[in-house]
């Protein structure tokens, strides 16, 4: 085995660590690239072929198969329709004020947690917009 071919190796293990900690499919390409520079080199390729063969591989694995793992990952969100409240009116049930964690709206029939976007102080009664959702809160004007 050739020094080459364990700089091939080397990559590989740590692009699939990379790999395993961000669970991204950010390196999973390189890693099919490597492993095919690994065998040119152990073919007894030139460096410069090895490299041009990993750029190559990785570049065509990602884009044949980064459409079809995109697909799959987004297959799995559960969509809720939250965000149709965008842009509705809401109603204070209690007060929305910067010293406080988060008010209360009342909006679409439910009760939500709710900050004012510019941080104003919105008491109970008066009419908000929904600006957007930020996590389980909405964001109000």
């Amino acid at each position: 085995m050739n020094n080459y071919a364990i700089i091939w190796i080397v990559a590989m293990v740590a692009l699939t660590v990379v790999e395993l900690c961000t669970f991204n499919m950010v390196t999973i390409w390189f890693v099919a690239g490597g492993a095919v520079a690994f065998v040119s080199s152990l073919m007894g390729a030139s460096l410069p072929i090895q490299l041009w063969i990993f750029v190559i591989v990785s570049v065509a694995t990602l884009v044949l198969t980064k459409p079809l793992v995109t697909k799959k990952l987004r297959s799995d969100r559960i969509s809720t329709n939250a965000d149709r409240i965008i842009g509705m009116k809401a109603v204070v049930t209690e007060d929305i004020s910067p010293d406080k964690f988060a008010g209360k709206v009342k909006v679409g029939g439910q009760e939500w947690s709710a900050v004012a976007s510019d941080g104003e102080i919105i008491t109970e009664g008066n009419t908000v917009t929904v600006e957007k959702i930020d996590g389980v809160k909405l964001v109000v004007k």
